[in-house]
């Protein structure tokens, strides 16, 4: 029988209650809107994180990230007129104010250091910082062996001349400066769709399709041609 209906349903419904009320659905709360044993809601959960499109804690079948939100504090935090969502990298925060819409405030911090930053975004698109980057440390065709690094790395930057210090500061690896409002592009085209009831994981060529379309054209960015999801 094929699951896929059953998990992009899943999905819909805890993306629709994250925005809704900044509340994720608990699995008690997902068995009664889809009128579910919680058993088949844990077994939908785990098809979902097998396909990456949910990562669920270790010891437990219960979201934990659900990209673009974060379920638990990170330093991104997207607040909008009513409800407030932490999201895991600034990536995925322009992701949030994507799916959301209308006016948001971004806050973070540039390095994840000490300089905090609030970036005003209308509608996906961020107003003024012109010169600030994000910069990407691990190239994406590796984010999943370790989708928490990867994430902790997607980080903002006033300008590209603050990368190499601090890559060296902390001895991390030099990855790919990005324009901010170019991963604004991206994020409304990675995550633009995903509060759709008709929600399907990207396969790898659509991910390597969406990378070209926002101009990520370089080595950083190839995934190299494979079946699977991304």
């Amino acid at each position: 029988m094929d699951s896929q209906p059953a998990i992009t349903r899943l999905h819909y419904e805890l993306i629709h209650g994250l925005i809704q009320t900044g509340v994720c659905p608990t699995n008690a709360d997902l068995s009664r809107q889809l009128g579910l044993p919680l058993s088949e809601i844990e077994d939908q959960l785990r098809a979902l994180a097998a396909i990456h499109g949910v990562v669920l804690h270790p010891h437990t079948p219960a979201p934990w990230i659900l990209h673009p939100f974060s379920l638990t504090p990170t330093i991104n935090w997207v607040k909008g007129k009513d409800h407030s969502w932490w999201a895991p990298c600034i990536w995925c925060a322009l992701g949030v104010a994507a799916l959301i819409g209308g006016e948001v405030h971004i806050h973070s911090r540039n390095g994840a250091e000490g300089e905090s930053v609030t970036i005003p975004v209308t509608n996906g698109r961020p107003a003024g910082f012109e010169t600030a980057v994000v910069h990407f440390a691990i190239p994406p065709a590796r984010a999943w062996n370790n989708v928490l690094e990867h994430c902790a790395m997607v980080l903002p930057f006033r300008n590209t001349d603050e990368i190499a210090p601090w890559c060296s500061r902390h001895g991390l690896p030099r990855g790919e400066a990005v324009p901010l409002h170019q991963v604004a592009r991206l994020a409304t085209l990675w995550y633009g769709s995903h509060a759709q009831p008709d929600w399907h994981k990207w396969s790898v060529a659509e991910a390597q399709a969406i990378f070209h379309r926002a101009g990520l054209q370089s080595d950083f960015w190839n995934l190299e041609p494979r079946e699977g999801k991304f």
